[in-house]
């Protein structure tokens, strides 16, 4: 490597030199803090206090693996295999998205809408499990289950659940032909589903095209709400009355996704901006 890598400051340096044709200075920062962390379980304020720590040799041994991968343009999420979401360990894998904050933004607001929850909650889609156990720690009083049509997805969902030490049902199933019987009743259904159009795949980054899976992501242009359709279908007969319904959407889609939402009758259909000021949620209840 011609340079000795031995403490905090050498690994910076190193992963500056290493990554800087892929990412810029300061998202070279928070991906060397993620992994001295991953490799050596140093919080950030112990990183922060003093560079001129040494880590262990396996410890830098690892993270120079880790930049190998990095540099094939692995998202960071899938070369550690975790990440943090709303405050949990959330392990990942290529078989699962990489949670992104417009979706800790829709596990807040259902938090702050549901102060004292004790129904029950089905989130549909629930790929890495995210929602669901970010839910289930935060409403100790609820019953979450997740459905999800990858049972290699549920697996990691199942890992998620129990290193974070909450109680979640995982349930596999196709929201296009799952029987709601089999989850029961719930007073409040939330999902993220697929919602990308196919024509906007032009405008996404080469890792997550490249290692994202594009079946959690995509919908043909020609129908963009078909999974939305299918879960308000499934909500028929699952959601309660006067139960509460949320979705992550397509910035694009919110008009449409008022409209679908008012039209199967919903009421106090609201579309909900993220931090970035963009249409990323929408909301609505069960009409008795």
């Amino acid at each position: 490597m011609g340079v000795k890598i031995r403490t905090i400051k050498d690994i910076r340096s190193y992963l500056s030199a290493e990554l800087h044709d892929l990412y810029d200075e300061h998202e070279i920062r928070i991906i060397a803090e993620i992994l001295i962390r991953s490799a050596s379980g140093m919080t950030k304020m112990h990183q922060l206090y003093d560079g001129s720590i040494i880590l262990s040799s396996v410890a830098t041994e690892k993270i120079i693996a880790y930049a190998a991968e990095l540099k094939s343009g692995k998202p960071v999420q899938y070369v550690t295999g975790e990440t943090s979401f709303y405050n949990c360990r959330i392990k990942v894998n290529p078989s699962t998205l990489i949670p992104r904050p417009e979706t800790e933004e829709l596990v807040d607001l259902i938090l702050r809408e549901n102060k004292g929850f004790s129904g029950s909650v089905l989130d549909f889609g629930t790929g890495s499990g995210c929602i669901s156990v970010a839910l289930a720690a935060n409403m100790p009083l609820a019953s979450v289950t997740g459905i999800d049509i990858s049972e290699e997805a549920l697996s990691i969902a199942r890992e998620n659940a129990e290193l974070n030490h909450v109680m979640v049902k995982f349930l596999q199933g196709d929201v296009f032909s799952f029987d709601w019987k089999r989850a029961g009743t719930a007073d409040i259904i939330v999902s993220n589903p697929p919602y990308v159009r196919e024509s906007e795949k032009m405008l996404m980054s080469k890792n997550v095209l490249d290692f994202e899976p594009p079946a959690a992501l995509f919908v043909p242009d020609e129908n963009p709400l078909v999974y939305y359709e299918a879960i308000l279908s499934l909500a028929e007969g699952c959601l309660n009355k006067s139960g509460r319904i949320y979705f992550e959407i397509n910035e694009k889609m919110s008009d449409r996704l008022t409209e679908l939402l008012t039209g199967s009758g919903y009421s106090d259909v609201m579309a909900v901006k993220d931090i970035n000021e963009r249409y990323r949620i929408i909301k609505g209840i069960k009409n008795d």
